[in-house]
């Protein structure tokens, strides 16, 4: 393919530039990657680095495209994945387990790392299992709280497909706590969230969480 044939965000950045032109990783919209290699720059200089060391030369590119990469799912709408459904009579839990994830804390922009699982009531329209992994994978990325990116999956769920229920359950180890601060490596948080029938119906949510934490 011809360059001139390529997206405007395949061919360059928004400033300009074609240097990043070849990557095929995933780029937030209308990012100013030269803003933020400066800012790195500014950042190692701060802490008494020499940004002009050899090793550190392509550092600030290096972490610009990780940021376009890491918050990628910014300005998107991650319900669209939702918007192709099937017509089935099938009305019992449908589940999919260990969704792994990356985000990026909000707090200190450091990583944290988890599955999510997530289960729903159907009310006449099922989803292609692997939209709900895109889902997760859009929420996921851009600045986040765990409890947050739960809420916004499981509210995304049973709005979009108008599910009877809907169960998230985030599972994710975050780097701020492991790495710095009380440095408690091993340390996980869980989050839920249920909707519908799984949060009025204790049988019913009982039901979901052991399907959830079968084999864990």
């Amino acid at each position: 393919m011809e360059a001139s044939a390529l997206p405007n965000s395949l061919r360059e950045d928004t400033c300009g530039n074609s240097s990043y032109a070849d990557r095929n990783e995933p780029r937030a919209q209308g990012v100013d990657y030269k803003r933020i290699e400066k800012a790195v720059r500014e950042i190692l200089d701060a802490v008494g680095e020499d940004p002009d060391r050899e090793g550190l030369l392509e550092t600030p590119a290096r972490v610009a495209r990780m940021y376009a990469e890491m918050f990628a799912g910014l300005k998107h709408d991650a319900g669209r994945h939702l918007s192709k459904v099937f017509t089935e009579k099938y009305d019992e839990i449908v589940l999919v387990r260990d969704i792994s994830f990356c985000s990026m804390c909000e707090h200190h922009l450091l990583p944290f790392t988890g599955t999510a699982h997530i289960a729903y009531l159907p009310s006449g329209r099922v989803v292609g299992l692997s939209k709900l992994a895109r889902v997760v994978e859009e929420v996921a990325r851009r600045p986040q709280v765990q409890e947050r990116m739960t809420e916004t999956i499981a509210d995304l769920i049973e709005q979009r497909l108008e599910a009877r229920g809907v169960a998230v359950v985030c599972e994710a180890t975050h780097s701020c706590m492991t790495m710095r601060g009380v440095r408690k490596p091993g340390s996980l948080c869980i989050t839920s969230s249920m909707r519908g029938t799984f949060r009025d119906d204790p049988s019913s949510r009982a039901e979901v969480l052991g399907l959830i934490n079968r084999g864990a």
